[in-house]
Parts: structure tokens; sequence; C-alpha cells
């Protein structure tokens, strides 16, 4: 889930977290040890480091009333087409230290680990969406997870049941899965109070830190350092994902195998300031949406798109409204590609930003399209409005059943009961992010070229929907297109029929599941 691309162009970027608060996480993992017999056996052991949930000595006692309850391990039967899964399901945190022992967060994960499995050879997969602000459940119940939550058709509803059934996709056949929910999102939470806290968790670095550092406690806590390892990313993880699988490399001796990119955002640059790139990037996913109306659309019926939003296209925009003839040019043809009243395209300079095209695409029937799934269409509250004054019908409609289908199931079926409110989309986390060094947009492009380049054995996938609008699939296509060819032969990229949630619907599902299993399987 991705909510943050409308707050960067609408005020810029804010400024880097203090260094000493960054590195109050990179060296969160352990608390400092007692120096008496009440070391933990891992401690003695001098194997292991010590579970940060065990280490209440460290703790001071005030942190105590918040602390998460103690993790729950259930057995559970998953009964499936042809096969029946059996599984041991855990709902837990880690604990999160500064470098002084003293407790920053308990950061919230649910785990399915298949029975009978031998460990060391069963590939595990550790998986975050983004927002920033979004929890897992978005990848749990509506993609990989054992138990999922229909998300598509008449579900398009908060008042829609939240019952999840069970998932005939569910990656648990090739891998165990570990879904993780950063600080403020599910039942994650801050332990310590104050700005300085915070500022180490709401950052590009801060948060790569702490998610990287979760892993690393996860495998060594459930005795999983020798399994294959994978790391997938929705959206805004897009830029988290390469960026920890980098730090897990480099500042926790982990490596990883394959890396699985969901609809993500890889550079920012794309989509601020007065970048043309933006109009490159939306126009193919304009026009998937004009002829998807008219009947199913797949990416090869969008060749002749392509081929003009990076050829006359770009050439029109870079010579500018000054030029009349070209500007009159590309408009009309924005107009004739998209179905959008020709005066409209011409008073726009055939530059719609994704709340202009959203809006007039189907304006005489007062509605818009979603965000997140352009092929869904609602109305529009205030039709004759002359400012945008609408939500998102692709993305809104799913928070309160999501929300409570996670609760149910982390409660009833994983005896699992925190206090306080699950947060499957946190606005103010996105309102306090810090989005990066100075003035320079985040992007995690150079460390997917990194990770790459360090470890020939590495393969990414990519998968897009059609018809997203927060992170278009062009804009993506155009930066991998940019990679040297020794990392593009590992790079597959797939475009699915769907939104920015391409998995809700049935086909592109068990399409990208199927190139899932082919990664970890390789």
């Amino acid at each position: 889930m991705f909510t943050i691309l409308p707050t960067l162009r609408r005020t810029g970027l804010a400024l880097a977290v203090s260094a000493a608060a960054l590195a109050s996480v990179a060296r969160a993992d352990d608390p400092p040890q007692p120096r008496s017999e009440a070391a933990s056996p891992a401690a003695q052991k001098g194997g292991r480091a010590t579970n940060p949930q065990s280490a209440t000595q460290a703790s001071p006692s005030a942190a105590e009333p918040h602390r998460l309850p103690a993790d729950s391990t259930t057995k559970q039967t998953l009964d499936l087409p042809g096969r029946t899964l059996n599984f041991a399901a855990t709902a837990g945190s880690i604990r999160v230290f500064d470098g002084k022992g003293e407790p920053l967060a308990d950061i919230a994960y649910t785990s399915y680990q298949l029975d009978g499995a031998d460990r060391a050879t069963r590939p595990v997969t550790f998986l975050f969406n983004g927002g920033p602000g979004a929890s897992s459940a978005w990848l749990q119940f509506g993609a990989a997870g054992p138990w999922r939550l229909p998300l598509d058709g008449e579900a398009l509803s908060p008042s829609a049941s939240p019952e999840v059934k069970p998932n005939a996709e569910t990656w648990l056949d090739f891998t165990d899965l570990v879904f993780i929910d950063p600080v403020s999102t599910g039942y994650s939470r801050f332990i310590a109070s104050g700005e300085d806290a915070r500022k180490s968790f709401y950052s590009v670095d801060g948060d790569v830190n702490a998610i990287a550092l979760v892993i690393r406690r996860w495998l060594e806590k459930h005795d999983r350092l020798t399994s294959p390892k994978y790391v997938a990313g929705e959206s805004y993880g897009g830029i988290r994902g390469p960026k920890v699988v980098r730090q897990l490399q480099l500042q926790h001796g982990v490596g990883v195998k394959g890396l699985i990119l969901v609809s993500p955002l890889l550079d920012f640059r794309e989509f601020t300031g007065t970048s043309l790139l933006q109009y490159v990037a939306t126009l193919p996913s304009y026009v998937a949406v004009a002829r998807e109306a008219k009947g199913p659309v797949k990416r090869a019926d969008l060749a002749d798109v392509e081929a003009y939003a990076r050829g006359e296209f770009l050439a029109d925009l870079v010579k500018g409204e000054a030029d009349k003839e070209a500007t009159n040019r590309l408009a009309d043809k924005v107009a004739a590609l998209t179905g959008i009243d020709q005066a409209v395209s011409r008073r726009l300079a055939g530059r719609f930003d994704v709340g202009e095209f959203r809006r007039e695409f189907d304006r005489k029937n007062g509605k818009v399209t979603g965000r997140y799934d352009a092929s869904v269409r609602g109305f529009d509250p205030y039709p004759d409005s002359s400012s945008s004054r609408f939500g998102d019908p692709s993305g809104d409609a799913l928070q309160a059943p999501l929300t409570s289908a996670a609760v149910d199931v982390l409660t009833r079926k994983l005896n699992w009961r925190p206090d306080g409110s699950y947060e499957v989309l946190n606005g103010s986390v996105e309102g306090h992010w810090d989005f990066g060094r100075g003035i320079n947009p985040p992007q995690s492009v150079s460390e997917l070229r990194q990770i790459l380049a360090t470890d020939a054995k590495l393969n990414v996938l990519v998968a897009h929907g059609l018809f997203d609008l927060a992170t278009p699939y062009f804009g993506t296509k155009r930066v991998l297109d940019q990679m040297p060819a020794f990392a593009t032969q590992r790079v597959k990229f797939a475009v699915y029929p769907g939104g920015h949630m391409f998995y809700s619907q049935g086909g592109s599902r068990q399409a990208f599941r199927s190139e899932v299993e082919a990664l970890i399987r390789e």
C-alpha cells in the first residue's frame, strides 16, 4: 500500500534525521548483557544474541505496561484443493533497544512455518508493505498468507464481510512466511517516548535499519540463519527492499537469495517537482484504463502507447508549451488515446497529473477513478466543485474489512490479544516521515545495482498492475531499462491486469504466485 506521493508533490521533502538518532537504531540489536550468572543461556554459550523479548533486566519497569503480549504459537491446518498444509503460526514481537540498552519499540510480526520441513533448506520469506505507515496485512491477506480476504468485486465495500477464506494461492507451499509490521503499524508500537525515539524510526535510513535488525533477530530466534532467505516489499517497499537487502549484506552478515518487489516505487525523482518523466510514466496506464473500459487488456495491447510515450510524446514534452504546434499535437493525441475531451486536454497541454486524470476520465457521469486501481470508479461526492474533494474508491473501501480481518485472525485464530488499536494504514507516520538527506528525493536504484553486483546469485522479481496510478508500471520499466546488462539479466519484470494490489484479481494472483515460486525454487 502506498500513500505518500501526493504529499511529496504538495509539501516537498523533509530534512534528514540526525546522525545520532540513526546510529541509535543501527546499534540497537543487542541490549548490554548483565555481567552475572543471570545472563541468558544463549549469552552464556556465546553463540547467539540474547532474545530482546527476554532481556527484561535491560528494560526499565516503566516500559512494561506498554509491552505487547508474549508470543503465541498455534498449530494450524489448511485444507486446499489437492493438498493439506499443516503449519505453526506465531504472532509476536521483537523488541528493539538503543545503544544504552533502553527499549525503543516492539515490532510485531506474524510467521507461518510448515511442519516437517528441514529448517536448513526450507526457504523463508520476509514481507512488508509500504506507505510509509502501512501494515503487512495487504500482502498477508491479499496475496501470500494462508488465509485471504476477497479484495475485489462486491467485496470492495467498507461494510463487506471481513471473513477470511483459505488461500489456494498461498506461498506457504514453497516458503515459510514472516510478515513484519514497522513501528506504528499493525500492533507495533513505541516503548520510548519523545521526539528522538520517533525520529529513530520515521526516516528512510532508520526504518531500513530497524527492519533489517528485526529480520536478523527473527532468524536467530528461530534457528533459521542457514535457511535460504528472500525479501518481499510492496509499494514504498520498493524503497525499503533493496536497502534492507544491502543492510543485511553489509551490517548483519545475512545473505538474501531473492528480492520480490510488488508495485514498487524505486525513485521519487520521477514524481516530484517539474519532472516531465511523470507524464511519460503514467500515460500507458491512462490508456490501459480507457481500453479496459471496452474489454480485457494486457500489457502487450499497449505496445503502441509505450513506443509513443518514450518517443514522440517525450519529444513534444521537451519542446515545451512555447511550441504551440507540438503542444497541440501532443494534447490531441492524448485526448484520442484516453477518450478525454479534446478541449480539456488542450487546456492542460496534454499534461494530466494523476488527480486530473482521475476526475476528467468519467466526469460526464459524475464519477472518479481509483488511484490504486483506476479501472475502479466511484461517485465524486462534490461533482460540481471547482476543486478536487474525492477519496479513492479502489482503496478507501478496503480499510475497514481488512482491519477487522487482521484483528480477527490475530486474536481468534492465533490467540494473540494485544491492547490498543490495530493500524492497517497509519496516516500520521507519513506526515512525520523524513524522506531523505537534504534536497535529494529517496531512491533505491543505487542499492539495487549494488546488491546485484555484490551477489551474482541474487535474483529479483518486479511485478506491477496495469491500472495502478500510485506507482505506474511504465515508470519502473524506464528505471530498470537504465540498469547495466549484468543486472537486467537477473531482474524479471511482470505486469498483470489489476491495480496497485493486482493480486486481488484471481488470474493475476495465480500468475504472480507462479512467478514467485519459480524464483524461489530456482
